[in-house]
């Protein structure tokens, strides 16, 4: 079987950060990680071409990239392609998700392996690519690289894959009808007496799990308290000069609103794709309350309105990426010495 590897500069043995911006190369045979596949093979596939990018350019350079993938792909018509493992670095990511892309367009089986919150599977929202669960770090390289060739093997030989929990990938959204000996309520019940038993079982249709967040305390002395707006309603610079996504968010602005007494709509917009934006087109601070907190200012009863406005876009935005939000805007705030926030969304 025949196969092709996808690196970035640093896997692919070229070098590190100094040379994200490398082109997109073709090298014969295996390289780094590539090795330990053809181990794991046993001679049942070889690597016959490894592709590397570096990250900043496969993931900002997205049209070369593509372009230069599949000349690559189309010259050496792989069994499969394997990209990866990127683990949890995104613009990594961005490059082996584009390169299973490029296959999949191609008819060409592929597998990559990455962290399952690595910022990459957001933007791409995964979209049917067969992804294999890795640890944050190459620390878990030893790990999922059995795994890897495993189920390249499996796509490269054209077999048919089982489900997620069946063959380790992560779910694509992909259901298929399934014939059971057994009705749903039969199922039902067995699954009841396996949970009341303490035996194991495994649901049909899981349920996701969202986390469960304290309420902070009040603030004491509002009066003399720093208080910063943050909102997930998407008011942008007019123009959006730092093109925030309209929903599925990966990202997050500081923007200054010092000495504006409101935010008016001739220097300031919606791009929330989530709701409808006339009335915030209108007078933006319906979302953001700039014209409310500065009479509060001016009465005495606020101590403080931060310089800075955080945005992002709440809509379809993955909790992984939301929790990175808050972590991020929290260190910024403990810094500012803000002492409590207002968060306003939609």
């Amino acid at each position: 079987m025949r196969a092709v590897h996808y690196l970035n500069q640093f896997f692919g043995g070229i070098g590190g950060e100094e040379h994200a911006d490398r082109p997109v190369e073709v090298k014969d045979g295996p390289i780094g990680p590539g090795r330990a596949l053809e181990g794991e093979w046993q001679g049942a596939a070889r690597i016959v071409a490894t592709i590397i990018a570096g990250d900043n350019y496969a993931s900002t350079r997205t049209e070369e990239t593509e372009a230069a993938l599949r000349t690559a792909l189309e010259g050496h018509r792989p069994d499969v392609l394997v990209a990866g493992p990127a683990f949890n670095a995104g613009r990594y990511g961005m490059g082996c998700l584009t390169a299973c892309r490029v296959a999949a367009s191609l008819g060409i089986p592929h597998v990559a392996a990455m962290f399952p919150q690595n910022p990459a599977l957001a933007m791409h929202e995964n979209r049917g690519l067969v992804v294999l669960p890795t640890a944050e770090t190459a620390i878990g390289m030893r790990k999922v690289i059995p795994q890897v060739a495993r189920l390249a093997l499996k796509l490269g030989h054209g077999e048919l894959l089982g489900t997620a929990a069946e063959d380790g990938f992560l779910p694509r959204g992909i259901r298929r009808d399934v014939m059971h000996e057994e009705t749903g309520a039969e199922r039902a019940i067995a699954m009841l007496k396996r949970k009341l038993a303490g035996q194991p079982y495994r649901t049909e249709l899981p349920v996701e799990a969202f986390d469960s967040v304290e309420p902070a305390p009040p603030l004491r002395e509002l009066g003399r308290a720093r208080v910063a707006l943050i909102t997930t309603g998407g008011i942008v610079p007019h123009g959006n000069p730092d093109r925030l996504k309209e929903y599925n968010s990966v990202a997050w602005k500081a923007y200054s609103i010092a000495g504006l007494d409101d935010l008016a709509s001739d220097a300031w917009q919606p791009i929330h794709g989530g709701y409808d934006s006339t009335w915030a087109r209108e007078d933006p601070d319906r979302v953001v309350p700039v014209d409310a907190l500065r009479a509060l200012e001016r009465r005495g009863e606020l101590g403080a309105l931060d310089d800075r406005m955080y945005v992002t876009v709440g809509v379809g935005t993955p909790v992984a990426n939301a929790r990175r939000f808050g972590q991020e805007i929290a260190r910024d705030l403990r810094e500012r010495k803000v002492d409590g926030v207002i968060l306003t969304a939609t």
